[in-house]
């Protein structure tokens, strides 16, 4: 198997909030916008995929339920700090609940994070040094 990444798939309690929430509220495009399933593309042959829970059970299996957070963070990395705050407030302003503030961490970025509407939570960071280079694209692959 090649060491790679082609789809990473959530499931959402109602895709039409979701669909609020990141193309109208955050301002992503989606792939695929179809009944039951958004799809963005998020990277180079890398797709997010919000699916409708029920559909997602039907194939997958049930999904688990119980207090506390998904053992899972998503993250978008920039490239300065700045942007960090810059995403974090829009974040809030696409209705993203909670949002933490960015701080310093131990291992030398800056991070924040935010929920979207199915308690999915972001991490925003910027990363110092040649680890932000991997995550990045340089400016001129996204003006």
């Amino acid at each position: 198997m090649e060491q790679r990444v082609s789809l990473v798939t959530l499931a959402v309690a109602d895709r039409a909030r979701s669909r609020a929430f990141y193309v109208d509220g955050l301002g992503w495009e989606a792939t695929v916008d179809e009944q039951d399933v958004l799809m963005f593309t998020v990277a180079d042959r890398v797709l997010l995929s919000l699916w409708e829970e029920t559909s997602f059970e039907a194939e997958v299996g049930p999904v688990r339920r119980g207090a506390g957070l998904a053992p899972i963070t998503l993250a978008h990395n920039c490239r300065d700090r700045a942007t960090v705050d810059g995403v974090l407030d829009d974040a809030r302003a696409a209705g993203a609940d909670p949002v933490e503030a960015a701080s310093d961490r131990e291992w030398g970025g800056y991070s924040g994070y935010f929920a979207d509407p199915d308690g999915y939570r972001w991490e925003v960071a910027w990363a110092p040094g040649d680890f932000a280079r991997l995550m990045v694209p340089d400016s001129k692959e996204h003006g």
